[in-house]
């Protein structure tokens, strides 16, 4: 059983308070915008942190109205960026939860525009997902995006131009999950069955040669982006050319810096580890508060925001029975790193 941190470390400072389980936080222009996942209870799905300490519908209302069509609303965000382009890049993961069935034109990347809040673009993934894929995660490197599937094992590639997406490694044995752990014990569903969730984090290095992945189990793989861009490339060819990079725990989330640096939470023990290049790995912090860190985002003042979502604690995975404490805090603290290019929007 893991040994939890006690004390609490200085350096982590409470800049946010949610009264509903918060995922996701990123910033563009000197604007925060915020991800719930609607995992404790349904409501927006996304907002801005606005500076009085209110909170806004993002992009309007209506795109959070629930039970709508898709074709004007969200059916279940998981997460949401601000893109290298400027842009709010908002992962709609297409299911109403995780081992859920797709909604016919749900799973979807919808982009907007701050000047005007309005929606550019919508990129329909339909093409790429399977019945049970619940769309994860963005990241991006030049005219490709590329997105991890938890639901159904694998990995998407977005031609951003065009708008055609594919699926690839799919149910390769790197993208399928194990059971998930959590301050020491198994996540069980409300029936009590262990909880998976395959293909979930994953970085593109600043020099955009790599793409770093793992389910939120761990064990961390990474594959040459040239080969996950050519369509011509064979299934097999792809599977032969995936590395096993790290064992890594089970996590909730991570972030990337300039120096190819990888900051992933291990949920088992309440910490963040700062995985080098060099595949050694190091504590950057441990505290009692830490609690399921989930998408964190390094911003360009060297503030690492990580929101302690206490995912384990929603009733979806702690056996039917929620036992968050709120209010859900974003926590920062400084580390001694830059944003890579891709994520100083």
């Amino acid at each position: 059983m893991s040994t939890l941190p006690t004390e609490e470390d200085p350096r982590l400072i409470p800049v946010l308070s949610e009264d509903r389980v918060c995922t996701g936080v990123t910033f563009l222009r000197g604007r925060v915008f915020l991800s719930y996942p609607s995992a404790d209870r349904p409501g927006v799905q996304v907002v801005e942190a606005l500076p009085d300490g209110g909170r806004k519908p993002y992009p309007d209302a209506a795109w959070n109205e629930a039970d709508q069509s898709p074709d004007g609303a969200f059916v279940h965000v998981n997460g949401l960026r601000a893109g290298p382009d400027g842009r709010l890049w908002i992962i709609d993961s297409g299911a109403p939860q995780i081992g859920g069935q797709q909604v016919p034109g749900g799973a979807r990347l919808i982009v907007v525009h701050p000047d005007g809040d309005r929606v550019d673009r919508v990129y329909h993934l339909d093409e790429a997902v399977h019945p049970t894929s619940y769309v994860d995660d963005v990241r991006f490197n030049g005219a490709i995006a590329y997105l991890t599937d938890a639901g159904a094992p694998g990995l998407i590639v977005l031609e951003l131009e065009s708008g055609r997406s594919r699926r690839v490694l799919d149910g390769h044995p790197s993208t399928v999950g194990g059971p998930l752990v959590a301050d020491g014990r198994a996540l069980r569903d409300p029936g009590g069955a262990e909880v998976h969730m395959h293909a979930d984090q994953l970085e593109v290095s600043p020099d955009g040669r790599w793409l770093y992945y793992q389910p939120a189990s761990g064990g961390m793989s990474r594959i040459a982006t040239r080969w996950l861009d050519d369509p011509s490339v064979s299934t097999d060819e792809m599977a032969r050319r995936v590395e096993r990079w790290c064992d890594t725990p089970s996590t909730g989330g991570t972030a990337i810096d300039a120096t190819g640096t990888i900051y992933l939470s291990d949920v088992e023990r309440r910490r963040v580890l700062a995985l080098a290049p060099d595949r050694s790995v190091r504590t950057l912090v441990a505290d009692p508060r830490l609690a399921w860190v989930d998408a964190m985002w390094l911003d360009a003042d060297a503030q690492l925001w990580m929101p302690a979502a206490q995912l384990h604690l929603t009733a979806g995975l702690n056996g039917g029975q929620s036992a968050v404490d709120y209010p859900v805090q974003i926590y920062r603290m400084p580390v001694d790193a830059e944003p890579p290019p891709l994520d100083r929007a």
